[in-house]
């Protein structure tokens, strides 16, 4: 599979796929990128930040990512501009390199999450939590717990995978544990052993 460059943005946060996420937009390097994506109608990769800032000198991000989509823009009280993005495809990075402006830039191959994957057995009170959990937070997904309300998402082994890790109290670090595994149904046991640690 051939690699493909995409502008980078480190951040101390793990962004998952189908999950939103707001950013405070304010260096020169990243307001170009966003300049950048918006004439090309393209995404940048998020990837948590291994050692480093947010600020200042490029940080050193981690091997997996994943693909932000604008999905709205705005300005704080202060005038800084604000995005709305989405999580998208899967990436990993072969190798970065650094712009003249500092924006990190990685060769990243596209991971394969084609497909879907119906929920074992094993992981039907998964879904049943992830229910009752969206049911309690409402937001984009008011109702999906009720009968009748896009229940085949909850039926999905990546789609409850992914909102449990968006809506658990799970660190950065699982959730980049998360981002590496390949197989939804691992991703469930990996979670599953977290809660029953709690």
């Amino acid at each position: 599979m051939e690699s493909e460059s995409l502008p980078l943005f480190p951040l101390h946060a793990v962004l998952l796929p189908g999950a939103p996420l707001g950013l405070r937009v304010f260096e020169r390097r990243y307001l170009d990128l966003v300049a950048e994506c918006g004439r090309a109608g393209t995404g940048f990769g998020i990837c948590l930040i291994l050692e480093g800032e947010e600020v200042g000198t490029p940080a050193t991000p981690a091997a997996f990512g994943v693909e932000a989509r604008i999905e709205d823009f705005g300005n704080d009280r202060n005038g800084l501009l604000t995005l709305q993005v989405r999580g998208g495809r899967r990436f990993r990075v072969a190798r970065t390199r650094v712009r003249d402006n500092g924006l990190l830039v990685g060769e990243v191959r596209w991971c394969d999450d084609t497909g879907t994957a119906a929920l074992q057995p094993q992981h039907a009170a998964m879904a049943t939590l992830l229910a009752e959990l969206l049911d309690k937070v409402g937001g984009e997904y008011p109702g999906l717990g009720h009968a009748g309300a896009n229940l085949r998402q909850l039926e999905d082994a990546a789609w409850v995978g992914w909102r449990l890790a968006e809506l658990l109290p799970v660190s950065d670090e699982q959730r980049l544990a998360l981002l590496q595994e390949d197989d939804p149904h691992r991703r469930l046991d990996r979670l599953l052993e977290w809660m029953d640690e709690e």
